[in-house]
């Protein structure tokens, strides 16, 4: 592959682009319309989600296509760089959007998340102290919302009462610390992340007959599958449904609704790989780049992320066999 050229190309006919390059950069993944042009040859890097996704897993299989994702991509220290601006949008997001599905005339309760002297404020759980929760505490604290913050990871819970400053309670996060707490909450935000697998399911059906009526849940989680039992993929023009008596937004591509910051967040954070991978070819980008290698999730028929084969029952590679 050459040196990548300097240009922007614009009105070509959609097919071919996907013919002609040998580098394809997109934001979502494929949709079922684009699963004809998945080709053998073809390096796809975008963010895919596949772990949460059988139809599109098998598509992307039966290319023999190079499937690089945003979501599995780590650096150094084992962190995700190119899903943290992403997680950092959409955590605050949820919080604005649930504090605007609580208002009477959107189906919720009618309270106003911040209170008023005199008059207390919403109780806001956020489940996951990851980037995402993290982002979505900050706005929910800034509006000033009682906030519950729960997490398995005790180290990253005394980071987050550091960084909260004693503004937001943190909580270790069990079944039962979840369940007792749930019928006194007004907004409930789904944050958890299991890097590149399906979401855990952690808010039952049955649980949610116990909360208030005109309570609002943000699943974030969404995209990896959706961690509360009754979600189900929504979009920015139809956000939200009704489940017993609790309002449910899952949109899917949250930061999709700011496309301005969105675009130069992840621009800033993909640049730099697309060029490596552009300029040296995928395998001696990944060969030099043990933590880009993690990105690889589909290649020449075969699954090469553990988590995605392990959603759908499948066998993969690994990737260091890939590489050679």
């Amino acid at each position: 592959m050459t040196k990548i050229e300097r240009s922007i190309v614009i009105d070509r006919p959609v097919d071919e682009v996907w013919e002609s390059s040998e580098l394809l950069l997109k934001v979502k993944e494929p949709i079922e319309p684009e699963y004809g042009r998945l080709r053998d040859g073809l390096v796809l890097f975008t963010y895919l989600h596949i772990a949460a996704d059988e139809p599109l897993t098998r598509a992307l299989v039966e290319s023999g296509i190079a499937a690089v994702a945003y979501e599995t991509v780590e650096d150094a220290n084992g962190r995700l760089p190119l899903l943290a601006p992403m997680s950092e949008i959409a955590g605050k997001i949820a919080t604005q959007a649930g504090a605007f599905m609580l208002e009477k005339p959107l189906g919720g309760r009618g309270i106003l998340l911040g209170g008023v002297p005199g008059v207390p404020p919403a109780n806001v759980m956020i489940i996951g102290g990851g980037a995402v929760g993290m982002h979505a505490a900050f706005i929910a604290i800034g509006m000033e919302a009682d906030v519950f913050v729960y997490d398995t990871n005790i180290d990253r819970l005394r980071e987050l009462d550091i960084a909260f400053g004693g503004r937001a309670s943190t909580v270790f996060s069990s079944v039962l610390s979840i369940e007792e707490k749930l019928p006194q909450m007004d907004l409930v935000i789904g944050a958890v992340l299991v890097p590149g697998a399906k979401a855990p399911r952690l808010i039952r059906r049955e649980m949610l007959r116990r909360m208030r009526p005109g309570s609002v849940l943000v699943d974030i989680a969404i995209d990896q599958g959706g961690c509360f039992e009754d979600s189900r993929p929504t979009t920015h023009d139809d956000p939200v449904y009704q489940v017993h008596n609790s309002l449910f937004y899952c949109v899917a591509n949250m930061p999709g609704a700011v496309p301005h910051t969105s675009t130069y967040a992840l621009t800033n954070v993909t640049l730099p790989y697309a060029l490596e991978l552009a300029n040296r070819g995928w395998r001696e980008a990944m060969a030099r780049d043990k933590a880009l290698a993690l990105g690889l999730n589909t290649y020449d028929g075969q699954i090469t992320y553990g988590p995605v084969a392990q959603a759908h029952d499948l066998t993969y590679v690994k990737v260091e066999e890939v590489l050679g």
